[in-house]
């Protein structure tokens, strides 16, 4: 895959840069400042950018504003964020209108190698990834929520879906069939009021965008 990485750290920028290399991937361009990334992306459209929330000059959220700003430009363009901190608010901008191909990661996670590269696999795809820790704030972060009528199983089974976990992999993890979890995805999508819809990203935007906007 063709990359474009955002970042201003010098040493994890150098070491993003070796990891995708090592795991076949190609680094078309490095912004290393907030004015720099949307141009970055402009002239390369990648598969996939990397970008980090905060950026020179400012440090605020230039990174999470060229994304916002390319996919403007390039509609779908896969888009892997890293954060140093769980930023809800950042997480829940990015997950706004069509949210296919977004990924919102803590930037621990980029140490964990191969969890790091299948995320940035799945967003290219046009999948989603988000961070264990993202989807935990997402999921407790207000009172009387619509999750209040969900079993624990069900909470499990959602906090998974979010990280773009498909139904196999879900089944592998909790140690249940996948026949059980068809059935919780089925109760989950019935008890917050949503349609069923086909596997994948698709069904895990539409659980975040209601959760988002109630």
């Amino acid at each position: 895959m063709r990359v474009v990485i955002a970042e201003d750290n010098a040493l994890l920028r150098e070491g993003l840069v070796l990891l995708l290399a090592s795991g076949g991937h190609d680094v078309v361009a490095i912004a290393g400042s907030g004015p720099e990334v949307l141009p970055a992306l402009l002239a390369h459209r990648p598969d996939v950018a990397v970008l980090d929330v905060r950026m020179p000059p400012g440090f605020r959220d230039e990174g999470l504003r060229a994304a916002l700003a390319a996919r403007q430009e390039i509609p779908g363009l896969p888009i892997l964020v890293l954060s140093q901190y769980v930023e809800e608010s950042y997480a829940a901008e990015l997950l706004r209108g069509d949210a296919s191909g977004v990924g919102y990661l803590l930037k621990d996670r980029v140490g964990r190698v191969d969890e790091f590269l299948d995320a940035l696999e799945r967003v290219a795809a046009g999948g989603t990834a988000l961070d264990p820790e993202v989807v935990t704030e997402l999921l407790t972060r207000r009172p009387d929520s619509p999750l209040d009528s969900l079993t624990p199983r069900e909470r499990e089974v959602l906090a998974l879906m979010a990280q773009g976990l498909d139904n196999t992999t879900i089944a592998s993890t909790l140690v249940v069939t996948e026949r059980a979890v068809s059935k919780h995805v089925g109760n989950i999508f019935l008890k917050l009021g949503l349609p069923p819809s086909d596997s994948g990203h698709r069904r895990v935007l539409a659980v975040l965008t209601y959760l988002n906007n109630s």
